[in-house]
């Protein structure tokens, strides 16, 4: 698998940080280094940094709330992400058409799960870049990796039918998101604390035959 850091854009269960440095910090690092390699901390905000710095944290409150007033069939889908092994991303294509749905949890409803819609990832050259194509909430972003079983997304949260903005272009756009592989052919997204209605937010990944 390539190594994806890349600076231009456009736009989980993870219990063990890959590193025991917070992305804020360094990120500062590098900001005060002149960034000297290219990596995703050129690119990243500080608030996602800090996003996922919290995201055991928020992911345990999201599946306390939801395990606790959740309908038994939508707990029993997210009781089953859980259990989910990590796999490589080593030699796996993420590029294709995709079904995808979203899971909220935690937040104004303790427990969510929608129907399945269309996305797309796609290589530009650059990299991999993630379309979701129906529905009217849409996100379309840029994946970069983070360990060999983890990417990290930058992308940018827009409704249909407007054009999405950059990433970076403030708060109520700007989305981040650990990524992982728990399947052969299947892999999720975790948003810790999104903007809107829910603590956790899961984007789920399931091939188009």
């Amino acid at each position: 698998m390539r190594r994806i850091f890349l600076p231009a854009l456009v736009i989980g269960l993870s219990t063990v940080p890959v590193s025991a440095q917070s992305l804020v910090q360094e990120k500062l690092d590098m900001e005060r280094a002149g960034f000297e390699k290219d990596t995703v901390m050129q690119d990243i905000t500080y608030r996602d940094a800090a996003r996922l710095d919290a995201y055991e944290r928020i992911r345990a409150e999201a599946v306390k709330q939801a395990k606790t007033g959740g309908a038994a069939p939508d707990v029993a889908i997210l009781e089953e992400i859980e259990q989910s092994d990590q796999r490589s991303f080593e030699e796996f294509d993420l590029t294709g058409d995709w079904e995808c749905r979203t899971i909220k949890a935690g937040g104004l409803v303790p427990l969510v799960v929608y129907d399945w819609f269309r996305c797309k990832v796609s290589d530009d050259g650059a990299g991999w870049v993630l379309e979701k194509l129906t529905g009217s909430q849409r996100t379309k972003g840029r994946f970069f990796t983070d360990s060999d079983n983890r990417l990290i997304y930058l992308g940018s949260y827009f409704v249909s039918p407007d054009r999405p903005p950059s990433y970076g272009s403030g708060r109520d756009s700007d989305q981040v998101a650990y990524v992982f592989r728990d399947r052969d052919d299947g892999w999720r997204m975790e948003f810790p604390a999104p903007q809107r209605e829910s603590v956790l937010d899961i984007l789920e990944f399931r091939r188009l035959p």
